[in-house]
């Protein structure tokens, strides 16, 4: 994992994706709370944009540096190396 310490760039852009996984997953969680007509399209935009953070983070848990563009879209999607807990 990286070290904050030595890599202050790439932490802040983990805690970043994180930290924004956090907010859009509250958001989600009020609306849906809030909103008897919440549907079924903005539940999978909304869960689409918090695996995308969270997909993000993930990726960018070793990386120092910010991503490049080939490395943000595949960061974007479900990731391959990390299986599902039960």
């Amino acid at each position: 994992m990286i070290d904050k310490t030595a890599n202050p760039i790439g932490w802040a852009l983990f805690l970043y994706e994180l930290n924004d996984a956090h907010e859009h997953l509250g958001e989600m969680i009020k609306s849906l709370a809030e909103s008897a007509e919440y549907s079924e399209g903005e539940l999978i935009i909304e869960l689409g944009h918090v695996y995308a953070h969270l997909n993000r983070a993930w990726c960018r848990r070793n990386a120092p540096e910010d991503l490049t563009e080939a490395e943000w879209e595949a960061a974007s999607r479900f990731p391959t190396d990390l299986m599902p807990v039960g």
